[in-house]
């Protein structure tokens, strides 16, 4: 076994251009992949990469091109924009209309109703005089929303990567009492969970490993994802995101697979530790509680958001403010475009280039389904990749 593989000094020294230690993955990891396939006699070996981010530097740097055509390197539900229910997306619409102003991130701004056919997303229903501001914090939004002094909204859009923001500034009194907080927020643990069964009762191919995200982890710890290799017998490594932490993370769980062995395994030690952050974690405890929660394309998963609680739901829900009913089962059956095939993209059970929209009627200029709104959406990662800046734009939800 190489010595990178067991010496955690070596992890914390991780560089985009260390060509050497590239090659040296690449090799490896096609020993163990053709081993395992020899052995099992398999067709194919799937490994899920569950943050949008990881999906992001997998394509834009071409990583699939340096595994065996066998190793299926899929992207899992990662992406917080992509998977906010179109119900909210009403809400918020309807709330503009009414004149009050609502505040969200640039890469949510044109997340499409599917009961309105104009305004679709908030992005017309600024055109349409509705007052809606893109804010690159929930603090630029107290902010802004203070000085403002009327009614108005934040889309909480996000993972427990915001989360603590949103608690800090709710628990200290940073927001103004007349800026409501719509709560999105998802957990990402049960949504694997979900995944994961969601495989099994179908009799699909087997997820054989997954690459669990490293900036939801450096907020849950580790900790959160070892249910995965205890109860499911999953190989998993918490990655970072440059190309050698995923050909990196790759590579560990080819080799526990190859060893038989399921872990979890830290790649990402230089920021993710077992425990993560207590401090935030505590604060979303105080402030939030764990409630079932929609997923967009995917359906309602047991304890996967987080709504406000107590004197904080009293004073800040909007929802609760407004008069309005939250999301039922029921409505989530509405949940996608007409021929929008993101529910299963975002399991991993089918690629964008399967879908008849991509890149002719759903385009990153023109999307149509939740996949292909997002930076961190698969879609649009998939339609801009070989092109653009490697540097993410500022101002979006923040996935795994």
């Amino acid at each position: 076994m190489k010595s990178w593989l067991k010496d955690p000094d070596v992890l914390k020294q991780i560089f985009r251009q260390n060509l050497p230690l590239a090659l040296d993955l690449k090799k490896t990891i096609w020993r163990y992949a053709n081993t395992i396939k020899e052995r099992e006699k398999c067709d194919s070996i799937k490994i899920m990469n569950f943050c949008g981010t990881h999906e992001w530097t997998t394509t834009y740097y071409g990583l699939r091109n340096l595994l065996p055509p066998f190793l299926d390197l899929v992207a899992g539900p990662g992406c917080p924009v992509c998977v906010t229910p179109a119900y909210y997306v009403d809400v918020v619409i309807r709330l503009a209309s009414k004149g009050v102003r609502i505040y969200t991130y640039g890469d949510s701004l044109r997340l499409r109703s599917v009961r309105s056919s104009y305004p679709s997303d908030l992005e017309e229903a600024r055109a349409n005089g509705g007052d809606v501001k893109v804010v690159y914090s929930f603090l630029d939004a107290a902010k802004d929303s203070r000085s403002y002094g009327k009614e108005s909204v934040f889309l909480g859009i996000g993972f427990e990567t915001t989360a603590p923001s949103y608690a800090l500034a709710i628990k200290e009194g940073m927001v103004p009492e007349n800026l409501k907080f719509l709560s999105t927020v998802r957990l990402t643990p049960p949504a694997m969970e979900y995944t994961i069964k969601f495989y099994q009762e179908r009799g699909l191919l087997p997820i054989k490993g997954v690459i669990a995200p490293g900036h939801v982890s450096t907020i849950t710890g580790a900790v959160e994802w070892e249910f995965l290799p205890r109860e499911h017998s999953l190989p998993t490594v918490v990655a970072g995101f440059e190309p050698i932490d995923v050909l990196m993370a790759v590579a560990q769980i080819l080799l526990m697979l190859k060893n038989n062995k399921a872990a979890i395994k830290i790649e990402y030690n230089r920021l993710v530790s077992w425990d993560g952050n207590t401090y935030a974690k505590g604060l979303i405890e105080e402030v939030f509680e764990k409630t079932n929660a929609a997923w967009r394309g995917i359906g309602f998963i047991p304890k996967s958001g987080l709504k406000l609680k107590g004197k904080f739901f009293k004073k800040y829900d909007a929802l609760a403010h407004f008069g309005m009913p939250d999301l039922t089962p029921k409505e989530w059956e509405h949940d996608l475009p007409p021929k929008c095939r993101c529910g299963e993209v975002v399991v991993g059970i089918a690629k964008p280039t399967d879908c008849s929209l991509f890149m002719k009627d759903c385009s990153p200029t023109k999307p149509w389904g939740p996949c292909m709104v997002s930076f961190e959406g698969t879609c649009n990662v998939w339609a801009r990749y070989g092109g653009g800046s490697p540097v993410p734009p500022e101002g979006h939800a923040g996935g795994g």
